[in-house]
């Protein structure tokens, strides 16, 4: 099992078609055996915390690689949020 935080910032004026790339993108995770445990949104709109579980590190490793997922990323060219992603463990 492996469990992650994604920070997904969203560039300024680019806030809403970076949360529908995240509604699209996240949809994706249940092929490469991930699902969203928790999504949450910062009060000023700019910014997302995720808490995504993958049944193995290959899981997301197919996830960061899937074909779908890189072009709604390209599509989005200058808009695309960017993503900071912490590997997690209960304290």
């Amino acid at each position: 099992m492996l469990t992650l935080i994604a920070v997904v910032d969203y560039p300024a004026g680019a806030e809403a078609a970076g949360q529908r790339y995240e509604d699209t993108v996240l949809t994706l995770l249940g092929r490469h055996g991930g699902r969203l445990e928790r999504r949450l949104r910062g009060t000023d709109g700019q910014a997302e915390v995720h808490v995504i579980r993958f049944d193995s590190p290959a899981g997301y490793e197919s996830f960061l690689a899937d074909p779908e997922r890189a072009a709604l990323r390209n599509a989005l060219g200058g808009s695309a949020p960017t993503t900071r992603v912490i590997e997690v463990h209960e304290a």
